[in-house]
């Protein structure tokens, strides 16, 4: 027998045509939150997207395909609004993981860390479904509640099981009402939990034994999984669960040039969401940033003359944002205002040097024989020899 998990008033034979922003919650963020997410924060784009949105909707759909591509790789709107890049990198990706959603079948992004998956994730679930807080975060320690649906246990030991005493998971809630689910570091959780989703993934169904009934997913449900490359040892997928996935592979950006946008773009939002005073010409210290990293990161200088050993680290682009974004913070409260070469030194020398002994060396040798000789970058070297002392 099919169970309702809530109440829905949504009519499964309507296209969805709510507004961009009309998600589940019923309560809007709280004022000041330290970050909004990504259908609050974007709730203009949204809404401008869906006001002149008139292609088809996949049902319970709050955006078409075509206006979700465009919510994440930015454009111009007729109207002349503006929808900022969510994510910087080929189309085709994009392109195929907004039809894989509008399919039947589940969606992996895959991808070392730091290539914006759980960024990329949220915003689908928000241009999808006006609500990307349906996510279950994969641990070692994810238990299969967090999939499946938990119990009230102070009803269930007060009356038994009854639908009173269950607690839906967000997977559950998502079948109920239409809506996309999010499974974050899939590859972290134990197989054994994993493998709760094969049902779910193929029947479109959630059996609820104790109570003899069972969840059947509605028209516009999906799920948005993420794992990363370095985690394969971890808890590979089994093959059974990897068939309900079409894996999306993101890349790390193919051109300083695109690294370096990236970052930017991302500090400046950063920068504002903290009210970091504004600080003027960072975009040379931010391309310095994104040239040690992608240098050690390959393994070779840019100019392809000399080999370099690679750091344990990943030095993604998030981690250079990371660092680009604690500099801000000094130069602004602590410098003269101007973004410098001392201000990200210390965020570098933190990212680069994870093994104290191995990555350390790797560090010395990259500062003497790449930066000491490179011109214009005796700051630099200074500034990463000083932190370093």
């Amino acid at each position: 027998m099919p169970v309702s998990v809530e109440p829905t008033s949504v009519d499964p034979n309507r296209n969805g045509s709510a507004p961009a922003n009309g998600g589940a919650r019923a309560t809007p963020p709280a004022a000041g939150v330290l970050r909004a997410h990504a259908e609050d924060a974007f709730a203009a784009e949204l809404t401008a997207l869906a006001a002149q949105d008139d292609r088809p909707r996949p049902v319970r759909w709050k955006l078409s395909p075509w206006a979700v591509a465009t919510y994440l790789l930015g454009g111009t709107l007729p109207d002349g609004t503006v929808i900022t890049p969510k994510y910087v990198g080929p189309r085709r990706i994009v392109e195929v993981a907004v039809t894989t959603l509008a399919t039947d079948r589940a969606l992996l992004l895959l991808g070392v860390p730091g290539t914006a998956k759980t960024w990329v994730s949220e915003h689908l679930a928000a241009a999808v479904s006006g609500d990307s807080t349906l996510l279950v975060q994969g641990t070692a320690g994810t238990p299969e509640e967090a999939i499946r649906y938990g119990w009230n246990y102070a009803r269930l030991l007060a009356h038994g099981p009854s639908r009173d005493a269950l607690v839906p998971s967000p997977v559950m809630r998502a079948m109920a009402e239409g809506m996309t689910a999010r499974v974050e570091e899939l590859t972290r959780i134990p197989a054994d939990v994993q493998d709760t989703l094969i049902t779910i993934l193929s029947e479109k169904t959630l059996p609820i034994p104790e109570l003899g009934q069972e969840v059947q997913a509605v028209r516009g449900f999906n799920l948005i999984a993420t794992a990363n490359d370095r985690d394969r040892g971890v808890n590979d997928l089994s093959s059974a669960l990897r068939r309900r996935f079409n894996t999306v592979v993101l890349p790390l950006p193919e051109t300083p040039e695109a690294e370096v946008d990236i970052v930017s773009r991302r500090v400046d939002q950063i920068g504002r969401s903290l009210d970091l005073p504004a600080v003027p010409d960072g975009i040379a210290e931010i391309r310095r940033v994104v040239t040690v990293f992608r240098e050690l990161r390959d393994g070779i200088t840019a100019d392809g003359r000399t080999k370099l050993k690679s750091p344990s680290g990943t030095l993604s682009t998030a981690e250079a944002i990371s660092v680009v974004t604690g500099g801000l913070a000094l130069a602004a409260h602590f410098g003269d205002g101007v973004l410098r070469a001392g201000d990200v030194a210390a965020g570098i020398l933190g990212a680069v040097v994870r093994d104290p002994a191995a990555d350390r060396v790797i560090w010395q040798e990259y500062l003497e024989t790449v930066v000491r000789e490179r011109d214009g970058w005796q700051d630099f070297y200074r500034a990463c020899r000083e932190t370093g002392a």
